[in-house]
């Protein structure tokens, strides 16, 4: 049957409506701050607690207020004017918001119905328990956080086997950083200190995965700065991650390039040691295409053109779900970043419906494995819980004999 002018009109029309569910995401950036906000209000003061008066009436407008700052503050500090002092209280209640609310939604019903269940106090009693364990275990890991976020990343050090690496480059140390995220919070003496914790792991390879600031080159170069302290025996390498194209990206090329960095954008390099040869590949990020910026964009087989087939082939990509086109072309090892191991318990249940993984090694297919960092730095909210942040010492195996044995 021969497709007319009509059905092919009516199947594009169907094509550029939204889905149910693209047209229900317009309204979260809407509905997100009101219920990260309302529900612990809600929790906390208005669930049969009966305080007194003016304890209601305070705490609520302290809420509706924090409520009315946060987005406001977020818009003037991530925005065109991209103020510093603005984004800090922004980032910061947002992060105290989605604590509260976590805790608000959990302990508001678990520690409520272990109470009930255990028959401690009556209905006002036992609302307070919740509202004061709430409040104690919001301010406990928040404090908690704000460390983990600001302190240098310990080492997580790891042996990756990989089969068709040659027996010349067993012991490959090759050391990950990423999502440094330099930006409001001045960050250039812990960036110096991160740089100096790198350079003890005397690494053959230094990689950087994408997103190393909040802002232009020119805004943040004092932070990014010590990246040019960097030491590596052969190579210092970087792709772009999505937040680079929200802040002139080519500015950052520039930068890392002048620092004494090879920006990886859809090429290759090689790395020889004791007759061997890995292919050291780099894509830009998956957004570079909609980014408008001439010439980026993720293209592999131009990161591998000109590359023997037959050699293994280590991948830089920022987004774990560049994973599927990295088993396709039969990459033996990818190494990502960009998901923060979810940065703020339990947020990493979110980053799983965008990504294939949030942190750590998995198998992708018959020969390609990924490796994704949590994040040497932190995005937004300065807090980091229950997902540390990481420097990653990653030492290459041979599944081949050495010549010697």
């Amino acid at each position: 049957m021969m497709e007319t002018s009509e059905t092919r009109s009516a199947g594009e029309a169907r094509k550029a409506r939204p889905s149910r569910l693209q047209r229900l995401m317009r309204y979260v950036p809407l509905i997100a701050p009101v219920l990260l906000w309302a529900v612990p209000c809600w929790v906390l003061l208005h669930t049969g607690q009966r305080w007194p008066l003016p304890v209601t009436l305070t705490g609520t407008a302290l809420f509706a207020l924090c409520l009315a700052a946060m987005p406001l503050a977020m818009v003037r500090g991530h925005g065109r004017r991209q103020r510093d002092g603005a984004a800090i209280v922004g980032d910061t209640l947002l992060g105290v918001s989605w604590v509260l609310f976590t805790w608000s939604v959990l302990l508001g019903v678990l520690l409520r119905l272990a109470l009930t269940v255990a028959g401690v106090g009556d209905g006002q009693g036992r609302a307070r328990i919740v509202t004061w364990a709430v409040l104690g275990v919001g301010a406990a890991l928040l404090t908690w956080g704000f460390a983990e976020a600001r302190r240098v990343p310990r080492v997580r050090r790891l042996d990756v086997r990989l089969p068709r690496l040659g027996a010349g480059l067993d012991g490959t140390r090759v050391v990950l950083i990423t999502d440094t995220h330099y930006g409001p919070l001045d960050r250039a003496r812990w960036s110096a200190r991160v740089c100096e914790t790198v350079n003890t792991l005397e690494a053959d390879l230094v990689c950087h995965t994408g997103d190393i600031a909040d802002g232009t080159a020119e805004r943040r170069r004092a932070q990014a700065a010590p990246l040019g302290t960097v030491r590596a025996v052969r190579a210092r390498v970087y792709v772009t991650g999505n937040h680079e194209y929200y802040s002139e990206a080519q500015g950052w090329v520039d930068l890392m390039d002048e620092l004494g960095w090879e920006p990886l954008r859809n090429r290759h390099l090689l790395l020889e040691r004791g007759g061997d040869t890995l292919v050291v590949a780099g894509v830009d990020d998956v957004t570079a295409e909609s980014s408008g910026l001439a010439g980026h964009g993720a293209h592999l087989a131009g990161a591998l053109d000109g590359a023997d087939p037959g050699l293994p082939v280590l991948l830089l990509a920022h987004q774990p779900k560049f994973i599927d086109r990295a088993a396709a072309h039969g990459i033996d090892l990818q190494l990502s970043g960009h998901t923060h191991g979810g940065q703020i318990w339990p947020f990493h249940h979110l980053v799983r419906i965008d990504q294939p993984t949030v942190a750590g090694l998995s198998r992708h297919g018959a020969r390609t494995l990924l490796y994704t960092s949590r994040g040497t730095g932190f995005w937004g909210p300065p807090f980091r819980v229950f997902a540390p942040s990481e420097i990653t010492l990653l030492v290459l195996r041979s599944g081949q004999p050495s010549a010697a044995a």
